[in-house]
């Protein structure tokens, strides 16, 4: 008795153990298939056109025109944020030779509006956060305020 339920359980557990494997098989041809279903549908739409940040190599290469401006300022990722906003395609090249260094950034031709704005936007950012006084200073002025008012003694007088 004791023999035959061992037996049954191992063939249970065998037969869970081949069903589990087609399983598996079966997904990964199916996935396999559908990856290449998909690669056949990108070839049939043709090149996919870069958008947004993306190499000197592949803006020339579309073909509409560059044109470049040049930036000193080293937070480029603030223009990055910018001109994503206004859906630009460009590239940044950093020219070392220089100190500070320089930054190019080239866009397409077409995108001379675009561009004009984002850096339009760039530019009152920048100036908006130099007029601003610096957290230090402002530190330093609420430390000497808070110095001042230490010097007053603070008497407590228990009353009954």
């Amino acid at each position: 008795m004791q023999e035959e339920v061992e037996s049954r359980t191992l063939t249970l557990a065998v037969n869970g153990a081949k069903f589990s494997g087609r399983l598996l098989k079966a997904a990964v041809c199916k996935y396999m298939a559908h990856r290449k279903e998909v690669k056949q549908q990108k070839n049939r739409d043709g090149p996919v056109v870069p958008h947004g940040k993306q190499s000197v190599k592949e803006l020339i290469g579309q073909g509409q025109g560059v044109s470049n401006i040049e930036l000193t300022d080293p937070s480029i990722r603030d223009f990055d944020r910018i001109a994503r906003k206004y859906g630009v395609d460009y590239a940044v090249k950093r020219d070392r030779s220089s100190d500070p260094p320089r930054f190019l950034i080239f866009f397409k031709g077409r995108d001379n509006d675009a561009i004009t704005a984002a850096f339009q936007e760039y530019t009152n950012q920048k100036v908006k956060k130099a007029s601003r006084p610096s957290v230090m200073k402002r530190l330093e002025a609420f430390r000497d305020m808070v110095v001042d008012s230490a010097d007053r003694v603070r008497k407590k007088v228990l009353e009954r």
